[in-house]
């Protein structure tokens, strides 16, 4: 059962302002092309045409919105001046496949060109750091919308990056506050332990991966030397919006791998009962519970639990 949320008056307006001010930044590119021999919504087909394989007017005029009295006219326009030609589908006689001519193509690449300079010049106006800050904000919003496809790698590792430390101690506050009623002492605690694993970091012994995906933040976790056979897995965390991706295994399974490779005896880590998800995965993944003990932490009264893989 899908749940509505009636927005308020004041999102509603917000979205209503960035329409108005969108409206306004697209009509100005648009502008540039109506200096070509081809009107906006021309431009538009023509650009589904070379961008799209095996549509039918049917396509154009659902995901266009168009009028189908229109589209058919401009159609007619386009096949008169052999821009576009039509084959009947094998499934439907009644329904055409319309491909773009080499003429066709010819046409549309100064459009094509002129729609590219003119983005460009608008981003150019932004430092490289606002430019990503854009480009992010738009995926968002067709993320949301429903209208962006799922990427083809979910996600990627990779080192530590200056930044990352700020983003993972604000977020695994913020996490564990809203799953679990955390108070900000365990924020302290996070960034305290990031704090001195960047201090005191040995790459030869210690390392960090960070889950990224479509340029965010969605992952993390920490191997830190405790001993010269001992092992410390730190700081396991999955975004909510990227769980059900399999990242938290893989991050353990990272964890794993390193330690071995590295000659460490015993790889251990430090956790909470109510944690079930991720105990889930160090169970999963071959760890044992060695002991547990009840404290209270971070507002709550818990009851911690040591678990170690032999290597």
């Amino acid at each position: 059962m899908t749940i509505h949320h009636q927005p308020g008056k004041e999102r509603i307006d917000a979205v209503r302002a960035f329409n108005r001010f969108y409206t306004r930044q697209i009509g100005l590119l648009d502008e540039g092309l109506l200096k070509s021999a081809f009107s906006l919504t021309e431009a538009r087909v023509l650009y589904e045409l070379a961008h799209r394989d095996g549509l039918t007017a049917t396509d154009l005029i659902r995901d266009l919105g168009l009028d189908a009295g229109y589209v058919s006219r401009l159609l007619k326009k386009f096949e008169h001046l052999q821009l576009i030609s039509r084959t009947a589908l094998a499934s439907d006689a009644r329904q055409s496949s319309i491909t773009l001519t080499s003429a066709g193509r010819e046409a549309f690449a100064p459009l094509d060109r002129g729609s590219h300079d003119q983005v460009a010049a608008l981003l150019e106006r932004l430092p490289a750091a606002e430019q990503d800050r854009l480009v992010k904000a738009m995926q968002t919003v067709q993320q949301l919308l429903g209208e962006s496809p799922e990427p083809k790698i979910p996600y990627m590792l990779r080192p530590l990056q200056v930044g990352d430390i700020g983003w993972i101690v604000r977020r695994q506050g913020q996490i564990y506050a809203q799953d679990y009623g955390w108070d900000e002492t365990y924020e302290a605690l996070v960034a305290e332990i990031l704090g001195a694993f960047v201090k005191s970091f040995d790459p030869k012994w210690e390392r960090s991966w960070i889950a990224e995906r479509q340029g965010e933040v969605v992952g993390s976790v920490f191997v830190v030397r405790k001993s010269d056979d001992v092992a410390k897995l730190r700081l396991l965390y999955v975004e909510p919006s990227a769980r059900g991706l399999g990242i938290g295994k893989r991050l353990v399974e990272e964890c794993i791998g390193f330690a071995r490779a590295k000659g460490y005896k015993t790889l251990t880590l430090w956790t909470n009962d109510i944690l079930t998800a991720a105990r889930h995965i160090y169970e999963s993944a071959g760890f044992k519970r060695a002991d547990e003990e009840r404290h209270h932490a971070f507002g709550k009264d818990l009851v911690g639990q040591n678990w170690n893989l032999e290597l």
